[in-house]
């Protein structure tokens, strides 16, 4: 599904890859990448920070977007199915 899903996000964004949805998605892939890597190797703490930081730059570029356009971040986070960020 999630190749699929990459695929047909791709096709629609081609010219625009420095896009805050591409980045979003490039970053959630290699979130779930990494994931499934430290289920098997609980001690690799160098790939534990990249995911800290890979995390850091995902919310980031979320709350600018929720800031800029709050239709196109709910249909990302729908479209992602990542759960939304709570705001004060």
């Amino acid at each position: 599904m999630i190749k699929n899903a990459f695929i047909s996000f791709q096709e629609q964004k081609e010219a625009s890859r420095g896009s805050v949805e591409f980045q979003v998605f490039s970053f959630t892939n290699k979130i779930r990448r990494l994931t499934s890597h430290l289920e098997l190797h609980r001690k690799d703490y160098l790939s534990q920070r990249g995911l800290r930081k890979i995390l850091g730059k995902r919310q980031r570029l979320l709350a600018y977007l929720s800031k800029k356009n709050r239709v196109r971040y709910k249909e990302l986070i729908n479209q992602l199915n990542i759960r939304e960020l709570k705001t004060r």
